[in-house]
Protein backbone atom coordinates (compact mmCIF):
# COMPACT_ATOMS: atom_id res chain seq x y z
CA UNK A 1 0.00 0.00 0.00
CA UNK A 2 1.25 3.49 -0.92
CA UNK A 3 2.01 5.67 2.05
CA UNK A 4 0.94 9.24 2.67
CA UNK A 5 2.58 11.26 0.36
CA UNK A 6 1.72 14.28 2.66
CA UNK A 7 -0.66 14.84 5.62
CA UNK A 8 -1.11 18.29 4.75
CA UNK A 9 -4.92 19.16 4.92
CA UNK A 10 -6.17 21.73 2.95
CA UNK A 11 -9.28 24.23 4.19
CA UNK A 12 -9.76 26.01 1.04
CA UNK A 13 -13.30 25.89 -0.79
CA UNK A 14 -13.44 23.14 -3.59
CA UNK A 15 -14.76 22.38 -6.90
CA UNK A 16 -15.50 19.10 -6.19
CA UNK A 17 -17.04 17.04 -9.01
CA UNK A 18 -19.13 13.65 -7.56
CA UNK A 19 -19.18 10.97 -10.69
CA UNK A 20 -22.11 9.36 -9.30
CA UNK A 21 -25.04 10.81 -7.29
CA UNK A 22 -26.75 7.90 -6.07
CA UNK A 23 -27.34 7.01 -2.51
CA UNK A 24 -24.29 8.04 -1.00
CA UNK A 25 -22.87 10.51 -3.57
CA UNK A 26 -26.51 12.92 -2.84
CA UNK A 27 -25.25 12.83 0.77
CA UNK A 28 -21.71 13.83 -0.27
CA UNK A 29 -22.60 16.57 -2.01
CA UNK A 30 -25.32 18.18 0.82
CA UNK A 31 -22.56 17.75 3.49
CA UNK A 32 -19.72 19.21 0.63
CA UNK A 33 -22.96 22.43 -0.21
CA UNK A 34 -22.93 22.65 3.77
CA UNK A 35 -19.27 23.26 3.65
CA UNK A 36 -19.49 25.95 1.74
CA UNK A 37 -17.37 23.66 -1.75
CA UNK A 38 -19.03 24.15 -5.25
CA UNK A 39 -20.72 21.06 -6.25
CA UNK A 40 -21.40 19.57 -9.90
CA UNK A 41 -22.70 15.78 -9.62
CA UNK A 42 -22.97 13.44 -12.86
CA UNK A 43 -26.21 11.02 -13.47
CA UNK A 44 -26.70 8.90 -16.66
CA UNK A 45 -30.32 10.56 -16.71
CA UNK A 46 -31.94 13.61 -18.41
CA UNK A 47 -34.94 12.84 -16.00
CA UNK A 48 -32.27 13.04 -12.81
CA UNK A 49 -31.26 16.66 -13.92
CA UNK A 50 -33.77 18.82 -11.58
CA UNK A 51 -33.46 16.24 -9.04
CA UNK A 52 -30.07 17.05 -8.51
CA UNK A 53 -30.37 20.56 -8.71
CA UNK A 54 -32.76 20.94 -6.13
CA UNK A 55 -30.59 19.48 -3.77
CA UNK A 56 -27.79 22.33 -4.99
CA UNK A 57 -26.34 20.43 -7.45
CA UNK A 58 -25.00 21.41 -10.55
CA UNK A 59 -26.21 18.77 -12.82
CA UNK A 60 -24.42 17.19 -15.98
CA UNK A 61 -25.33 13.68 -17.56
CA UNK A 62 -22.23 12.19 -18.19
CA UNK A 63 -21.93 8.25 -18.28
CA UNK A 64 -18.15 7.12 -18.31
CA UNK A 65 -18.42 4.21 -20.91
CA UNK A 66 -18.95 6.69 -23.05
CA UNK A 67 -15.92 8.99 -23.35
CA UNK A 68 -18.05 11.59 -25.38
CA UNK A 69 -19.94 12.15 -22.76
CA UNK A 70 -16.65 13.29 -20.44
CA UNK A 71 -15.60 16.44 -22.60
CA UNK A 72 -16.63 19.15 -19.82
CA UNK A 73 -14.93 17.41 -16.86
CA UNK A 74 -11.44 18.74 -16.22
CA UNK A 75 -11.71 22.10 -14.29
CA UNK A 76 -12.18 20.22 -10.61
CA UNK A 77 -9.97 20.24 -7.68
CA UNK A 78 -11.41 17.40 -6.22
CA UNK A 79 -13.28 14.11 -8.19
CA UNK A 80 -15.10 11.46 -5.98
CA UNK A 81 -15.65 8.54 -7.59
CA UNK A 82 -18.88 6.96 -6.15
CA UNK A 83 -20.46 4.45 -8.87
CA UNK A 84 -21.48 0.52 -8.13
CA UNK A 85 -21.84 -1.71 -11.12
CA UNK A 86 -25.69 -1.87 -12.11
CA UNK A 87 -26.92 -5.05 -13.05
CA UNK A 88 -29.58 -2.68 -15.41
CA UNK A 89 -26.58 -2.05 -17.72
CA UNK A 90 -25.97 -5.59 -19.06
CA UNK A 91 -22.34 -4.56 -18.57
CA UNK A 92 -19.94 -6.88 -16.61
CA UNK A 93 -18.55 -5.42 -13.90
CA UNK A 94 -15.10 -5.33 -15.52
CA UNK A 95 -16.19 -2.96 -18.50
CA UNK A 96 -18.18 -0.60 -16.19
CA UNK A 97 -16.07 -0.02 -13.33
CA UNK A 98 -12.46 -0.67 -14.80
CA UNK A 99 -12.64 1.08 -18.12
CA UNK A 100 -15.44 3.29 -16.87
CA UNK A 101 -12.45 4.75 -14.50
CA UNK A 102 -9.56 4.74 -16.84
CA UNK A 103 -11.74 6.68 -19.31
CA UNK A 104 -12.63 8.75 -16.78
CA UNK A 105 -8.80 9.32 -15.42
CA UNK A 106 -8.20 10.74 -19.02
CA UNK A 107 -10.81 12.91 -19.00
CA UNK A 108 -9.64 14.97 -15.83
CA UNK A 109 -6.65 17.23 -15.29
CA UNK A 110 -4.06 15.11 -14.07
CA UNK A 111 -3.33 17.19 -11.24
CA UNK A 112 -7.16 16.82 -9.57
CA UNK A 113 -7.62 14.64 -6.82
CA UNK A 114 -9.33 11.61 -7.04
CA UNK A 115 -11.58 9.73 -3.74
CA UNK A 116 -12.71 6.45 -5.03
CA UNK A 117 -15.05 4.92 -3.32
CA UNK A 118 -14.51 1.31 -2.95
CA UNK A 119 -15.85 -1.68 -0.64
CA UNK A 120 -14.67 -4.22 2.07
CA UNK A 121 -15.98 -6.81 -0.25
CA UNK A 122 -12.30 -7.01 -1.40
CA UNK A 123 -10.96 -9.00 1.29
CA UNK A 124 -11.95 -12.61 1.00
CA UNK A 125 -11.39 -13.41 4.76
CA UNK A 126 -13.19 -15.93 6.80
CA UNK A 127 -13.72 -17.17 10.23
CA UNK A 128 -14.22 -13.55 11.78
CA UNK A 129 -10.45 -12.64 11.42
CA UNK A 130 -9.74 -8.98 11.87
CA UNK A 131 -8.51 -7.01 8.77
CA UNK A 132 -7.00 -3.69 8.22
CA UNK A 133 -5.39 -1.50 5.09
CA UNK A 134 -2.48 -4.15 5.22
CA UNK A 135 -4.66 -7.53 4.89
CA UNK A 136 -4.17 -9.14 1.82
CA UNK A 137 -6.82 -9.02 -0.88
CA UNK A 138 -8.55 -11.91 -2.72
CA UNK A 139 -11.76 -10.99 -3.34
CA UNK A 140 -14.44 -14.17 -4.86
CA UNK A 141 -17.17 -12.04 -6.20
CA UNK A 142 -16.83 -9.94 -9.85
CA UNK A 143 -17.82 -6.52 -8.66
CA UNK A 144 -15.08 -6.48 -5.79
CA UNK A 145 -12.62 -7.97 -8.42
CA UNK A 146 -13.35 -5.07 -10.34
CA UNK A 147 -13.51 -2.80 -7.78
CA UNK A 148 -9.66 -4.24 -6.81
CA UNK A 149 -8.61 -3.83 -10.51
CA UNK A 150 -10.06 -0.94 -10.26
CA UNK A 151 -8.22 0.65 -7.45
CA UNK A 152 -4.79 -0.33 -8.60
CA UNK A 153 -5.67 1.68 -12.28
CA UNK A 154 -5.79 4.48 -9.98
CA UNK A 155 -2.63 3.63 -8.28
CA UNK A 156 -1.01 3.31 -11.11
CA UNK A 157 -2.14 5.95 -13.86
CA UNK A 158 -2.21 8.90 -10.68
CA UNK A 159 1.53 7.77 -8.98
CA UNK A 160 2.16 11.80 -9.29
CA UNK A 161 -1.38 13.80 -7.48
CA UNK A 162 -3.49 13.09 -4.30
CA UNK A 163 -6.26 10.25 -3.93
CA UNK A 164 -7.55 7.96 -1.58
CA UNK A 165 -8.86 4.63 -2.02
CA UNK A 166 -12.04 4.34 0.47
CA UNK A 167 -13.06 0.57 1.16
CA UNK A 168 -16.84 1.13 2.47
CA UNK A 169 -18.07 -1.42 4.45
CA UNK A 170 -22.03 -1.66 4.40
CA UNK A 171 -23.87 1.16 3.70
CA UNK A 172 -27.14 1.50 6.07
CA UNK A 173 -29.17 5.07 6.80
CA UNK A 174 -32.65 6.45 5.69
CA UNK A 175 -34.68 4.11 3.61
CA UNK A 176 -31.82 1.50 3.42
CA UNK A 177 -32.02 -0.75 6.27
CA UNK A 178 -30.25 -4.11 5.54
CA UNK A 179 -32.60 -7.04 5.99
CA UNK A 180 -35.22 -5.00 7.68
CA UNK A 181 -38.30 -6.04 5.36
CA UNK A 182 -37.44 -9.48 5.34
CA UNK A 183 -37.53 -9.69 9.13
CA UNK A 184 -41.02 -7.52 8.69
CA UNK A 185 -42.03 -10.14 6.72
CA UNK A 186 -41.21 -13.21 8.66
CA UNK A 187 -39.04 -14.71 6.12
CA UNK A 188 -35.59 -16.26 6.65
CA UNK A 189 -32.28 -15.02 5.98
CA UNK A 190 -29.51 -16.41 4.49
CA UNK A 191 -26.83 -16.02 6.58
CA UNK A 192 -24.49 -17.33 9.39
CA UNK A 193 -26.08 -16.09 12.15
CA UNK A 194 -22.88 -16.21 14.34
CA UNK A 195 -21.02 -14.62 11.08
CA UNK A 196 -20.00 -10.79 11.51
CA UNK A 197 -21.25 -7.83 9.71
CA UNK A 198 -19.84 -4.42 9.09
CA UNK A 199 -21.72 -1.06 9.04
CA UNK A 200 -21.37 2.54 8.11
CA UNK A 201 -23.72 4.96 8.45
CA UNK A 202 -24.01 7.04 5.08
CA UNK A 203 -23.66 10.19 7.13
CA UNK A 204 -20.35 9.03 8.88
CA UNK A 205 -19.52 7.62 4.93
CA UNK A 206 -20.01 10.88 3.37
CA UNK A 207 -17.86 12.74 6.07
CA UNK A 208 -14.93 10.42 5.63
CA UNK A 209 -15.03 11.19 1.72
CA UNK A 210 -15.01 14.95 2.25
CA UNK A 211 -12.07 14.34 4.85
CA UNK A 212 -10.39 12.77 2.09
CA UNK A 213 -11.25 15.18 -0.55
CA UNK A 214 -9.31 17.78 2.03
CA UNK A 215 -5.61 15.79 2.38
CA UNK A 216 -3.01 15.73 -0.53
CA UNK A 217 -1.69 12.48 0.20
CA UNK A 218 -1.75 8.57 -1.28
CA UNK A 219 -3.49 6.33 0.90
CA UNK A 220 -6.20 3.69 1.34
CA UNK A 221 -9.03 3.72 3.93
CA UNK A 222 -11.07 1.16 5.65
CA UNK A 223 -14.62 2.94 6.63
CA UNK A 224 -16.58 1.16 8.80
CA UNK A 225 -18.14 1.69 12.29
CA UNK A 226 -16.43 1.11 15.53
CA UNK A 227 -18.16 -2.27 16.20
CA UNK A 228 -18.35 -4.99 14.01
CA UNK A 229 -21.89 -6.91 14.70
CA UNK A 230 -22.72 -10.64 15.12
CA UNK A 231 -25.78 -11.09 12.64
CA UNK A 232 -27.68 -12.37 14.85
CA UNK A 233 -26.92 -9.76 17.03
CA UNK A 234 -27.86 -7.27 13.97
CA UNK A 235 -30.96 -8.67 13.03
CA UNK A 236 -32.78 -9.38 15.98
CA UNK A 237 -32.04 -5.20 17.45
CA UNK A 238 -34.07 -4.41 14.38
CA UNK A 239 -36.81 -7.44 15.01
CA UNK A 240 -37.37 -5.57 18.47
CA UNK A 241 -37.22 -2.18 17.44
CA UNK A 242 -39.77 -3.13 14.65
CA UNK A 243 -41.92 -4.96 17.13
CA UNK A 244 -41.53 -7.87 15.00
CA UNK A 245 -40.92 -11.44 16.08
CA UNK A 246 -37.33 -12.60 16.25
CA UNK A 247 -35.64 -13.24 13.03
CA UNK A 248 -35.50 -16.48 11.64
CA UNK A 249 -32.16 -17.76 10.05
CA UNK A 250 -32.10 -20.63 6.79
CA UNK A 251 -31.07 -23.89 7.50
CA UNK A 252 -26.80 -24.18 6.66
CA UNK A 253 -27.85 -26.02 3.28
CA UNK A 254 -29.91 -23.68 2.11
CA UNK A 255 -27.70 -20.76 3.12
CA UNK A 256 -24.93 -22.38 1.15
CA UNK A 257 -26.66 -22.50 -1.75
CA UNK A 258 -26.91 -18.74 -2.18
CA UNK A 259 -23.82 -16.51 -3.44
CA UNK A 260 -24.61 -13.39 -1.14
CA UNK A 261 -22.27 -10.90 0.14
CA UNK A 262 -22.83 -12.66 3.68
CA UNK A 263 -20.76 -15.07 2.15
CA UNK A 264 -17.62 -13.83 4.23
CA UNK A 265 -17.32 -13.31 7.97
CA UNK A 266 -14.45 -10.54 9.13
CA UNK A 267 -13.84 -8.00 11.34
CA UNK A 268 -13.14 -4.76 10.04
CA UNK A 269 -10.69 -2.39 12.12
CA UNK A 270 -10.99 1.39 11.12
CA UNK A 271 -8.38 2.85 13.64
CA UNK A 272 -6.51 4.34 10.27
CA UNK A 273 -9.76 6.34 9.44
CA UNK A 274 -10.07 6.98 12.84
CA UNK A 275 -6.66 8.25 13.32
CA UNK A 276 -6.28 10.42 10.04
CA UNK A 277 -10.28 10.98 8.58
CA UNK A 278 -12.82 10.63 11.43
CA UNK A 279 -11.75 10.94 15.44
CA UNK A 280 -15.40 10.53 16.01
CA UNK A 281 -18.11 8.76 14.34
CA UNK A 282 -21.68 10.36 14.27
CA UNK A 283 -23.14 6.92 14.81
CA UNK A 284 -20.04 4.78 16.25
CA UNK A 285 -22.09 1.30 16.04
CA UNK A 286 -25.15 0.50 14.43
CA UNK A 287 -27.18 0.76 17.43
CA UNK A 288 -26.84 4.68 17.22
CA UNK A 289 -27.84 4.90 13.84
CA UNK A 290 -30.79 2.15 13.94
CA UNK A 291 -32.51 4.34 16.36
CA UNK A 292 -33.19 6.82 14.38
CA UNK A 293 -34.15 5.04 11.55
CA UNK A 294 -36.57 2.45 12.67
CA UNK A 295 -39.00 5.23 15.27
Amino acid sequence: MNQSTSIVTSTEKQRILIFGCGYLGRVVAKQAIASGDHVTGTTRSEKNRETLRKIGIEPIVADWTDRRTLSSIDTFSTVVVSVSNDPSQRKPPWESLVNGLGNLLSAINQTTRVIYISTTGVYHQKGGIWVDETSPAHPNRPSAKAHLQAEGLLRRQRSNSPWSILRLAGIYGPQRVPRCDQIRLGNPIHADPSSYLNLIHVEDAASAALAASKRDAQDVYLVSDDQPALRADYYAHIAQQISAPPPKFASKQEVGNHTIRSDSNKRVWNRRMKKELLPKLKYPTHREGLSKLLK
